[in-house]
This record gives C-alpha cells, sequence and structure tokens, in this order.
C-alpha cells in the first residue's frame, strides 16, 4: 500500500484537484487489475496442482496455501500492534499508509478483498449470515488472520467496530480514534457510500469477489443506519439516513472512548500530522518522519473517492468491449478471409471515388 500515490499539494490548488483525479484513478484502475492477476494466478496454480496430481497419480488439489493454520504465525506478528477504531471516512487511509512507512504493515478495508481467507471468513461468518438470517450479526472474527496474513495493525470498519473484542485478546495493543465533524463525516460518508455500491450493482454477478463486497456493503449500511433493510433491499440501495448514521458515529466514539483506557488511546486528526503519533507510538524523534522533512500522507479524499468508483467501474466494462470486439472481428475474418478494414475499404472506396467523379464533372459543367 505504500506505493499508493499521495496527493501532498496544497489544499484549494488545481493541482490538488488533478492529484486527487489522478491518485482515484490510479487505485480505481488497481481493484480490476488485481481481479484479472488473481483470477489468471489461480487458474495457473489450479491447473498445475491438477497436472501433478495426475503425473505423480495423486489427489491433492488443496487450494494455495491452505497448508498453514492462524496458529502458525510469523515470529513478528505475534499480536496486533495498533487499531484504527475511528469510523471510514475519517483519515483511515491517509493513516495506514503513515502507520505504514513507520514500521507497521497495516490492512485497510479498501484492500481487504486482497486476502481470500480474511474476506471468506468475515463473509461466511458475519456479512452473508446477517443476509441470511435477515439480522445484523456482529460475531467474532478471527483477527489471527490479520497476523498469519502479516499485518500487525489494521484500519478503517469492519474492525473498528470490534475494540472490545481486540482489547481483550490483545490487551497490549494501542488504539487510534480518529475523528472529524459529524457534518464533514456524513457528507463525506454519502459520497463515499454513493460511489462503491456503483460496481457493486453492476458487476456483483460476474465477479466473486465483488458479490462479497456487496454483502459486505449491506451489512456495514445496515450497522452504521442502524438499518436491518439494507440487507435485502434490492438495487439500487436505500439513501443513508443522515441522522441515524451521525448518531451511530457519535455514539461509537463514545464507547470507544468509555471502553479503552487513555494510556492506550490516542483521539487524533490526520491534520495533526506525524508529532502526536510518533509520540503515542514511542517513536524517538530522529526515526519521526517530521524529523526527515517528509510530509505526513494524504489520501483517498471524496474527490479521489469519486474518480476511484469511475475507473473501477468504467475500467472493466472498456476492457470487456474490447475483448467482445477482437472476438468479433477474428470471427469476422475467418467467416469472410479478409481483415474488417479492408473489407471497408474494399466495399466503401469504389463508390466513395465515383461519387467525387461525378461531383467534379458536375462542377466543370456548370
Amino acid at each position: 500500500m505504500s506505493s499508493i500515490y499521495r496527493n501532498q499539494n496544497g489544499a484549494g490548488s488545481w493541482r490538488e484537484f488533478f492529484g486527487d483525479v489522478y491518485s482515484g484513478i490510479a487505485i480505481g484502475i488497481g481493484h480490476p487489475v488485481w481481479f484479472v492477476n488473481n483470477c489468471v494466478e489461480r487458474t495457473l496454480y489450479r491447473g498445475w496442482v491438477v497436472f501433478t496430481s495426475v503425473v505423480s497419480g495423486t489427489n491433492d488439489c488443496d487450494e494455495k496455501g491452505d497448508d498453514s493454520d492462524s496458529s502458525s504465525l510469523s515470529s513478528s506478528a505475534k499480536s496486533l500492534k495498533v487499531v484504527g477504531v475511528g469510523y471510514g471516512r475519517t483519515g483511515t487511509y491517509s493513516l495506514a499508509l503513515a502507520l505504514d512507512e513507520l514500521g507497521f504493515p497495516t490492512l485497510h478495508t479498501q484492500h481487504l478483498y486482497e486476502n481470500d481467507e480474511l474476506f471468506d471468513h468475515l463473509t461466511n461468518n458475519i456479512f452473508y449470515k446477517s443476509i441470511q438470517d435477515d439480522e445484523v450479526i456482529m460475531g467474532k472474527p478471527d483477527f489471527d488472520l490479520l497476523l498469519k496474513a502479516g499485518y500487525t495493525a489494521t484500519m478503517d470498519l469492519p474492525f473498528a467496530l470490534y475494540f472490545d473484542q481486540i482489547k481483550e485478546k490483545y490487551p497490549k495493543c494501542k488504539f487510534i480514534l480518529t475523528v472529524r465533524p459529524p457534518d464533514d463525516w456524513f457528507r463525506s460518508w454519502k459520497v463515499l457510500t454513493s460511489s462503491i455500491t456503483q460496481p457493486a450493482q453492476y458487476t456483483s454477478f460476474i465477479f466473486t469477489h465483488v458479490k462479497k463486497l456487496e454483502y459486505y456493503l449491506r451489512w456495514l449500511f445496515s450497522v452504521v443506519n442502524s438499518e436491518k433493510t439494507f440487507l435485502s433491499h434490492p438495487f439500487p440501495l436505500p439513501s443513508q439516513d443522515k441522522e441515524n448514521a451521525i448518531n451511530s458515529y457519535l455514539t461509537h466514539n463514545q464507547r470507544v472512548r468509555e471502553s479503552i483506557p487513555e494510556s492506550q488511546l490516542l483521539e487524533y486528526n490526520v491534520r495533526q500530522g506525524w508529532d502526536p503519533l510518533c509520540k503515542f507510538l514511542e517513536i524517538p524523534y530522529e526515526d519521526c518522519p517530521s524529523s526527515k522533512g517528509i510530509p505526513f500522507p494524504k489520501s483517498n479524499s471524496a474527490r479521489a473517492v469519486k474518480w476511484q468508483s469511475y475507473s473501477a467501474f468504467i475500467g472493466p466494462m472498456m476492457l470487456t468491449l474490447y475483448i467482445l470486439l477482437s472476438l468479433l472481428l477474428v470471427l469476422f475474418r475467418l467467416m469472410i478471409g479478409v481483415r474488417f478494414i479492408p473489407w471497408c475499404r474494399k466495399k466503401l472506396g469504389y463508390p466513395i471515388k465515383t461519387l467525387v467523379k461525378e461531383r467534379r464533372i458536375s462542377k466543370k459543367m456548370n
């Protein structure tokens, strides 16, 4: 995630505008590219497993990576170190980039789909189960799956909702509550929810990962709005309820303040930059990026989120159309015996030339 473009341009400048557009498109295109690469990798791997099993006479067709369990954690990841407990759209993505910079590999929910085992676990036991039962189920996630994937920190929902369980399981974990004014938060939240539902609405029937994203969104909107209608309502989903959402946001923040000891909790606005973060995480000043003149990451603004949605949705459509057009052109050549463009030139060239000659003759005669 550290390779994501960071828009460090001044607020309100034209460079900030184009930086947001660029970062949105880059991240948005990255999602379908990952899907394609993942599908190709899985297909090649499964083909190789089948081939080797046939050659060796075994029947070992286990999925890639299934030979380990959540108890076999790496020596560097025995406990979650930092957990963001703020709602989405409070600077969680920028903070995730900052934690990566500080040496805490961080999973932001935007990249949850890249971790199959974790995403499947949450989908089967919480998101889809809620839809099946038509009831919001919180459940008990297996947080060790985060450690198994190499993460020592996480940001954003849904894990922000499980601070009580995380505190009990990892008593030395530190928590960061990202905050912003309620009305500002809801405006940004509304932009996000209206943007990310479009890819889920139009492509979830094609891609399994997008279908799981749909389940997650339905569950998440039900939690934030305190309204289970989202679980079963057909697309388009109902609008976010401002009063319910803001009440949920404020109630959650207050529960965090009351539940987590002050020594383990940092209430934080990303505009505060590096210094409060480094102090809270006990990082010496000389190792803090601020001492080296490194600007604090700024990414995933409301404008960038819109462009993410556009590129994530339009990109796969353009690729699909390109593939279909290419197949049609190949089919045309096989059936007719010539390529489409030379055929068009041959068919249309003579009448056009004749028409031009006739017009020239007519002008001369007049």
